[in-house]
């Protein structure tokens, strides 16, 4: 027993007994003190060493040695580059050291991440044809994750050019989440990660979030300053030897109206700064509805939009959910939902299990009501309620937006957005919406801005509950009628009548009526309704359409005179024609009966609307019975057009008729009148320009009359004017009957193929747009020019598709010509 042991020997036995019961406990608490720390002792040593072997296994299954034919790649590869084997800008581009670079042409296992950035330092950018294959790790596709594969690819792109922090920027459920944590698992990276609650009062301090990075995932023992723990942090990211992924979800949490961290959380930009230091081995991918915006930090952005088509049909057959073969349902439920990878999850879910597989089933109820499924309508919903919460005037400004239709006008441009901001000082809107684009709720390109359907549904649902509901609708309808001032195409048409749109939903029907009959200049600089614009360019349906949604609600008098009018002046270019003569005696009556019940005193410019619209329905009456070819009736009505023009301007009014009755008076043998109205207008004719009183289709009519007088070099002239102006024209039926009125001159001087030419271009276009009373007369003229050639069989053909479409119409008399034609064939 040494000396030491004596000593503490003689000491114990010189112990009182009066004492020796509480030096008995304290020997006992003292040798199971000394039990537990050696228990601790080597319990730590063993769990280091079972640690220490699973890190080596985990390091291992994470390596990649070279393959020989891999090594002579590379070789070549590098000899491109002028570098040796060990070169020193190979270690810095790859981001490595000598040693590693050695163990890699020694072909030892080396990191992954690491093998795969020294074969791109190189060029070689597949890095699987240098690898031993049956060390390239298999992973089976993941059927949740489509249509992403430019979006790593991308962001792959910007960690090769010094990314160090990207913001991926995104709507709600667009896949944010699911795209940062596959990249990460594309290069074989494990990362830290911070998830931010969604209530603010839930965000972890930054200062406990790096105590706990530093404890649990780097063994190390943090400090009791933020700073001493970053500069600690940004330690261990420079390890060159392991690449790490550091992953913040939901960012958006922890951001105010600026973009920048709330104030209890400022300190997370110093956790920015270290990790965006160039020096650091690691990439750290940031998910955000919003976008971050701190001047200090440097980060890159990347905007992730929805799937595409494509996207969505791979991901619904891989749960064996397929479109009828030529449906569109996929398609539209795409669009609907902007692509949002989430809604694809949802709705595939509920088409599996209520639908029994069949999408178009699923879409015939649903189409009507976008938010039916409740998940998707509290992502909306959330979305919603944090802008209201934290950005009230971009809040406002989102609903407002769920005024507008975006279908035949599919954007708003940005006076129209800026507009709505009428409680926004004017030098404020532009950072309002600048705001809510950066949210990604409204979508937008060159000044151009919509709404996804769903995101417009809660917009509309908001909007109505709110006391902005008319005004917002009015001031849209403002804008769209100030927008355009003259009409020069289908565009312009189509945004004009926007302005209707408005004031229906908000039932103001007389401001409704006063869009479609407003006058607005021409492209020649005469002025014409909204409806003659339309109906000139072929839309038909449109128009007919909008007025017949108010028509039985507009009050009595000049709106509705002039409703009526437009109505049957597109029921007259379809070949419609008794329903037309029917919209144009009720026009003609109205417009009476208001002129009856005027004072003498009242407004001399409404009076002499009126009478327009009785001396215009009284025009297009005439016009129909040509078209039915009751010709003494036709010259009755058009004599009464020129004595009620007689009473406002002849000069000005009266050639409407006159073109008219000139080709009547021809076709009744009545050669005298004929001529003396036709060189009348000939005269008239402006050098260039069509003035009020002409149009291509009275200029087809006024060459006509020429032909049957045997003037034909006039008629010819006329014509090539016609045509000139019918070129320029959006007046499909314009062209169509210079067309036609081409292919008879060319009859008569016998150049067939060309006349032929001209009648089947003609018929072409108008069986497009379904004119038919232009359609059958042209079948007609075609037919007389096969007699001409004494083709029989198609004359004949030609006559009886004729007679179908004037038996359609009702014409008999119409009929009767035709037959009396095919009498000599």
């Amino acid at each position: 027993m040494g000396s030491k042991n004596v000593h503490i020997f003689r000491m114990t036995e010189a112990i009182s007994l009066e004492s020796s019961l509480y030096g008995s406990i304290f020997w006992l608490s003292w040798l199971g003190y000394c039990s537990v720390i050696t228990f601790f002792v080597i319990e730590h040593q063993s769990k280091c060493n079972i640690r220490n072997i699973v890190l080596n296994h985990v390091k291992m299954a994470d390596s990649v040695r070279a393959s020989t034919p891999g090594l002579e790649i590379v070789n070549e590869a590098r000899k491109r580059k002028g570098w040796n084997k060990t070169a020193q800008m190979w270690c810095r581009a790859a981001n490595t050291s000598q040693a590693t670079l050695k163990r890699f042409w020694a072909k030892e296992p080396i990191q992954r991440e690491t093998f795969i950035k020294i074969c791109e330092a190189v060029g070689v950018t597949n890095w699987k044809n240098i690898a031993e294959h049956y060390q390239i790790p298999k992973t089976e596709p993941d059927p949740d994750f489509v249509g992403r594969s430019e979006a790593i690819a991308q962001l792959h792109n910007m960690v090769k050019d010094g990314a160090k922090i990207i913001v991926i920027q995104g709507e709600g459920g667009v896949g944010k989440t699911k795209l940062a944590r596959k990249y990460f698992d594309s290069l074989g990276l494990a990362f830290l990660e911070l998830w931010m609650p969604m209530e603010p009062q839930n965000i972890i301090s930054v200062e406990s979030l790096v105590e706990e990075w530093l404890w649990r995932d780097f063994d190390e023992e943090p400090g009791r300053d933020l700073l001493l723990n970053l500069q600690r942090l940004k330690r261990k990211l420079r390890d060159e030897t392991k690449r790490r992924g550091i992953l913040i979800d939901n960012l958006e949490t922890a951001l105010d109206i600026n973009g920048q961290f709330i104030q209890p959380h400022r300190h997370y930009v110093e956790l920015l700064r270290v990790l965006a230091d160039p020096a650091i081995n690691s990439i750290t991918l940031i998910t955000s509805r919003e976008r971050l915006c701190e001047a200090s930090v440097d980060v890159n952005f990347y905007m992730l939009r929805g799937l595409d088509e494509s996207a969505w049909k791979q991901f619904f057959a891989s749960r064996e959910i397929r479109p009828h073969p030529d449906s569109a349902a996929l398609g539209e439920i795409c669009r609907a939902y902007g692509g949002n990878a989430k809604a694809m999850r949802i709705i595939s879910g509920v088409i599996r299990a209520d639908f029994e597989c069949d999408m178009d089933a699923y879409w015939d109820v649903t189409q009507d009501d976008l938010l039916i499924e409740q998940e998707l309508k509290n992502l909306v919903i959330s979305q919603f309620n944090r802008l209201q919460e934290i950005d009230p005037e971009a809040y406002r400004l989102l609903c407002r937006l769920g005024c507008y239709r975006y279908q035949d006008v599919p954007w708003v441009p940005i006076e129209g957005v800026l507009c709505l901001l009428w409680d926004v000082p004017e030098s404020q809107r532009r950072r309002v919406v600048n705001r809510l684009c950066a949210r990604f709720l409204v979508e937008s390109r060159n000044e151009k801005y919509w709404l996804h359907p769903v995101i417009l549904a809660a917009a509309i649902f908001r909007l109505r509950l709110s006391e902005e509901w008319e005004t917002a609708n009015r001031t849209a309808a403002d804008f769209w009628t100030n927008s355009v001032n003259t009409v020069q195409g289908t565009k312009d048409a189509l945004t004009a009548l926007e302005a209707y749109h408005h004031y229906v939903v908000i039932e103001d029907f007389e401001q409704a009526a006063d869009v479609i009959i407003r006058q607005r200049n021409n492209k020649w600089g005469t002025h014409e309704s909204l409806g003659r614009s339309f109906y000139k360019r072929g839309l038909l349906k449109p128009m007919t359409a909008a007025i017949n949604e108010i028509l039985n609600r507009v009050k009595p008098g000049y709106r509705l005179a002039k409703l009526y009018h437009t109505l049957g002046a597109m029921c007259w270019l379809k070949g419609d024609i008794h329903k037309a003569i029917d919209y144009c005696k009720q026009s003609r009556e109205i417009a009476s009966a208001c002129l009856q019940s005027m004072q003498q005193e009242d407004d001399n410019q409404t009076v002499k609307k009126l009478k327009l619209i009785v001396i215009n329905s009284f025009l297009t009456i005439g016009i129909c019975q040509i078209g039915c070819w009751e010709l003494e009736e036709a010259v009755n009505t058009l004599i009464q057009v020129v004595q009620l023009c007689e009473e406002l301007d002849y000069e000005k009014y009266a050639p409407s008729a006159l073109f008219y009755l000139a080709f009547l008076n021809s076709c009744l043998g009545r050669k005298q009148e004929a001529s003396e109205i036709a060189n009348y207008l000939y005269n008239r004719l402006p050098q260039e320009g069509l003035p009020s009183w002409l149009t291509e289709y009275r200029l087809f009519y006024l060459s006509l009359t020429f032909k049957n007088l045997g003037e034909i070099e006039k008629s010819f002239k006329i014509y090539k004017i016609n045509l000139f102006y019918a070129k320029q024209s959006p007046y499909p039926q314009a062209k169509t009957k210079a067309l036609i009125g081409l292919a008879q001159l060319y009859r008569e001087q016998e150049k067939f193929k060309k006349a032929v030419s001209c009648h089947e271009k003609a018929i072409r276009v108008l069986g497009e747009i379904g004119a038919k009373w232009d359609l059958a007369e042209a079948y007609f003229q075609l037919a007389l020019t096969y007699q001409r050639m004494t083709e029989v069989a198609k004359s004949r053909e030609n006559c009886e598709k004729a007679i179908a479409l004037f038996n359609e119409m009702q014409a008999p008399t119409q009929v009767e010509k035709v037959q009396k034609a095919m009498e000599s064939l």
